[in-house]
């Protein structure tokens, strides 16, 4: 049986951003992997995982949470510097 860590080294995305995907699409994290794998083999599927994440930010910053905001900016440059697309 595959695991959550197993499916983490597949998708070749680190584990903060299959969790803004799976926070953003309301779905567990091992399908937000899957997910992922997939959007990562086209730039629109990139440029559909950078709003994930932008809308993250902007949900946490609407939420009063600038401590979670600042990580997920963290998150965002660490995905714009891997996928520069």
């Amino acid at each position: 049986m595959l695991t959550f860590d197993d499916c983490l080294d597949f998708c070749e995305l680190t584990e903060d951003e299959v969790l803004a995907i799976s926070q953003h699409e309301h779905m567990p994290e091992i399908v937000a992997a899957e997910l992922g794998c997939c959007l990562l083999k086209t730039a629109a599927g990139i440029s559909i995982i950078k709003e994930y994440i932008l809308d993250d930010i902007q949900t946490a910053e609407s939420h009063g949470m600038p401590e979670k905001a600042l990580h997920w900016r963290e998150v965002y440059q660490g995905f714009m510097t891997a996928h520069p697309n």
